[in-house]
């Protein structure tokens, strides 16, 4: 019985141990929470795309920046952070993370803006591409498509012609490409030969105007 009696001891004080500080690993939203002197800022990227478990535990971070941890009790925020959190609505998000958050859409930016950003991202695409690239993506964002290419499809698609040592957009160019912009078969499917080249010519028109 004495030996018992040790044994449980020696095994809550272990247990005692492990559950302690000295043993937390700090994640991101721990991390946020940590004193730094001023307010961190804590990103939260595409939340639709994370589990409804997660939703509610970001809950508590929301409402009162601090996460309980049964063990150790609530880690409150010194102070508390400025969270921004993304959604591209491939879900709904819950009411009560709606309730908690300021909203702004986000659209895609204008041909000058994106322009702005390939030539920062991508500063080997030439500038007579750059400018037909991105004025292609934009008219593919006016069309019917079940999903419009983004501003990253816009750098992998310049990215990939610049590595194929393309100068400027043709019809056959687009038609070996297009699978860089569109990630849908019905979206690929609906830039045929005729189409691709109305476009390529709409905008060596107006790129040429402008």
């Amino acid at each position: 019985p004495g030996a018992s009696a040790d044994g449980l001891k020696a095994r809550e004080a272990w247990e005692h141990d492990i559950f302690s500080d000295r043993f937390l690993v700090r994640r991101p939203l721990l991390r946020a929470l940590q004193p730094l002197g001023a307010a961190p800022v804590l990103l939260i990227d595409e939340l639709d795309r994370a589990d409804e478990p997660f939703e509610a535990y970001l809950l508590e971070v929301l409402a009162e920046y601090q996460v309980t941890i049964p063990e150790l009790g609530p880690i409150r925020a010194v102070h508390p952070p400025a969270v921004v959190i993304t959604s591209n609505r491939t879900r709904e998000i819950h009411d009560a993370i709606k309730r908690r958050c300021l909203y702004h859409w986000v659209d895609f930016p204008d041909a000058a803006r994106e322009l702005e950003i390939v030539r920062r991202k991508c500063p080997r695409a030439p500038e007579s591409l750059a400018r037909e690239l991105v004025a292609f993506t934009q008219k593919l964002r006016t069309m019917d498509l079940f999903k419009a290419p983004g501003v990253a499809e816009t750098l992998d698609w310049a990215e990939a012609l610049v590595a194929l040592d393309r100068f400027a957009l043709d019809p056959a160019t687009v038609a070996d490409t297009i699978g860089v912009l569109l990630k849908y078969q019905d979206d690929v499917g609906a830039i045929t030969p005729e189409v691709a080249a109305r476009i390529v010519a709409e905008v060596k028109q107006g790129t040429s105007g402008g």
